[in-house]
């Protein structure tokens, strides 16, 4: 292989590596362009900001989600906010999260896995008790759309809701959330199927890092300059900015107008 062609497929591999590891870590909010409509959607769930106060443009377009039962904000004006948790494991974070919630009377949605499940069953109670909604985020938190049998996918779904049946004696609800917000419209398709409905975001930041979390300025800067009627909230209830600043974060969205409602909402028929 001569020097320029040695270099050139050097530079190829560098740059196919690096854009590999930005998508797999900017998860959350996605700069740029928008990606495709749902129909050629598969892969990372992405939004890209256009005004202050207006919803993302997404991946997928509401509409073309309904077709499928999911969701990522609900297209209105009226100032109501959907506020929903990733837990994927417990660090100590999520009682002062239920304190801030039980303090503004906000409702919530956690989706949970397996370990939290098996780890944090009493806090798995108290989140019902206190009238919020635990979700389906699959039993292991595997890359779902690369799992193309039906049997796999439900498979993942259904050995979560046996769980959680054995802890609380009742029945899971069925939402469900992609990890990492990786999914395929057949993933869509069979959670349909399953009777599921699938719930995306409108609004995160980066706030899973364990050895990075943003400082209260990062975090209000997007977490306010970015809120939006109609917004499904994202955050993740390992960390520990997010547990700090929310009493504060919930007054703040309130002064601004905002008021909460439960995911149920946007489920009903």
């Amino acid at each position: 292989m001569n020097f320029k062609k040695m270099i050139s497929v050097l530079l190829l591999f560098c740059f196919s590596f690096g854009a590999g590891s930005l998508a797999a870590s900017v998860k959350e909010q996605r700069c740029g362009p928008a990606a495709p409509a749902a129909a050629n959607a598969d892969g990372n769930w992405g939004l890209s900001f256009q005004a202050e106060g207006k919803p993302p443009t997404a991946n997928a377009t509401a509409d073309e989600l309904m077709q499928y039962n999911a969701s990522y904000a609900q297209m209105t004006d009226e100032k109501v906010l959907y506020l929903t948790f990733d837990a994927g494991y417990e660090n100590g974070n999520t009682p002062a999260i239920l304190d801030a919630l039980k303090k503004h009377r906000v409702p919530a949605a956690f989706f949970v896995v397996g370990n939290y499940l098996e780890t944090s069953p009493d806090l798995v109670k108290r989140m019902i008790s206190e009238g919020h909604i635990v979700a389906n985020h699959t039993y292991h938190h595997p890359d779902m759309s690369k799992i193309a049998s039906k049997e796999d996918f439900q498979k993942e779904l259904t050995s979560l809701e046996e769980k959680f049946q054995e802890i609380t004696g009742q029945a899971m609800p069925k939402y469900y959330r992609p990890p990492q917000g990786k999914y395929s419209v057949e993933n869509l398709q069979m959670a349909k199927d399953l009777g599921y409905h699938t719930f995306f975001w409108s609004l995160a930041y980066v706030d899973w890092y364990q050895d990075r979390q943003p400082s209260k300025e990062e975090a209000f800067k997007k977490l306010l300059g970015r809120i939006h009627p109609g917004a499904i909230v994202l955050l993740h209830s390992t960390s520990s900015t997010n547990a700090a600043i929310l009493d504060e974060l919930l007054t703040s969205w309130e002064e601004m107008g905002y008021t909460f409602r439960s995911i149920d909402a946007l489920a009903a028929p």
